[in-house]
């Protein structure tokens, strides 16, 4: 890193004292856009957005404002590949911050047009806009030095050793399945594009940001910034995003009724209705799996904790009963 790069004290998350119990945070996960055995067409895509779309239509039609983020973790896969296939060509090969760029204005513009088209059905008519954000991180943050973040496609160890030789990217074995690039994953500090997302969503626009953890940059010492090749835990940032903008709820939508406790044990149970003291306990104890369902479990501690309303963790599908805490795993003080 850069010596001139600094951590920058005034993007600190300040608490959430006065939260808008109409305004929403919805975390997307990656079934909202693909789903397990797809191959990835934009079509399949399209369609998986449309009725996610529905979902969230349904949420706008009663009211509630919306700020939306998303995975990113096949679509970002599918450019790597691309690119992959373009330096044999002799094309430039682009940074892993700029591909993370990419994926975020290529989803956000189908969760944009899909979401318009459910609201003019529902005689609901929004404007809806995707802003491409960066998310800012401490690049003296341990997570620099400990690359633990998995992205990208699975590869032979021979192509693995080949990479790591040629560019000094750290890769690892995983899970008996291949080899996988592994990139730092810092903690996210603040937004450069905060005050536009408040100020969008002031004006009742619907607003699709920080896809797949958001652009990250570090800021030096002059103000400016400086892309960095990291990957931010997206659910985190969802957490921040609706904590720095003062939303009432954040709900995370994933493939799952909710987090459970005991996993895959004869003794696993869903969690329901949960005070924060009772939640941070069950993650202390590690009934968590990193990676899964341990960030959003984190990022709803850490936005109740803060001064939110309500978490809540469920399926899709329940978007609706969720956003009102009737079902899935519902996080409150």
């Amino acid at each position: 890193m850069q010596s001139q790069i600094k951590k920058s004290s005034s993007t600190q998350l300040a608490l959430n004292k006065h939260p808008d119990m109409d305004t929403i945070v919805v975390a997307l996960g990656g079934n909202a856009i693909l789903k397990p055995g797809e191959n990835g067409t934009f079509a399949e895509q399209m369609e998986n957005i449309r009725s996610t779309a529905a979902q969230l239509a349904g949420l706008i039609s009663g009211g509630k404002r919306l700020i939306i983020t998303h995975g990113n973790g096949p679509q970002v896969g599918r450019i790597f590949q691309q690119q992959e296939l373009g330096l044999r060509a002799g094309l430039p090969e682009m940074p892993l911050y700029i591909c993370g760029a990419m994926s975020q204005a290529q989803i956000g513009i189908m969760i944009q047009q899909a979401l318009h088209n459910e609201l003019v059905l529902a005689d609901c008519p929004r404007t809806i806009v995707t802003l491409v954000c960066q998310t800012l991180v401490d690049p003296q943050s341990e997570a620099f030095s400990s690359p633990t973040k998995p992205i990208g496609s699975f590869y032979s160890e021979a192509e693995a050793q080949k990479a790591m030789a040629e560019k000094g990217e750290t890769w690892i074995e995983d899970s008996g399945r291949g080899w996988r690039r592994v990139v730092p994953s810092p903690e996210p500090l603040g937004f450069p594009e905060i005050e536009a997302i408040k100020s969008l969503l002031a004006q009742e626009i619907v607003v699709v940001v920080s896809g797949g953890g958001g652009t990250p940059v570090a800021r030096s010492s002059r103000g400016t910034l400086v892309g960095v090749d990291a990957v931010v835990e997206k659910d985190l940032v969802a957490q921040a995003v609706a904590q720095m903008t003062g939303a009432g709820t954040l709900l995370i939508l994933t493939d799952v009724a909710g987090a459970k406790i005991n996993y895959r044990t004869p003794g696993e149970e869903l969690i329901g209705r949960v005070s924060l003291k009772e939640i941070k306990e069950y993650h202390r104890q590690g009934h968590f799996i990193p990676g899964s369902m341990g960030p959003k479990v984190l990022a709803a501690i850490r936005f109740v904790e803060s001064g939110g309303n309500m978490a809540v963790i469920t399926s899709l599908e329940n978007a609706l009963p969720g956003a009102e805490g009737k079902v899935g795993t519902v996080v409150v003080r």
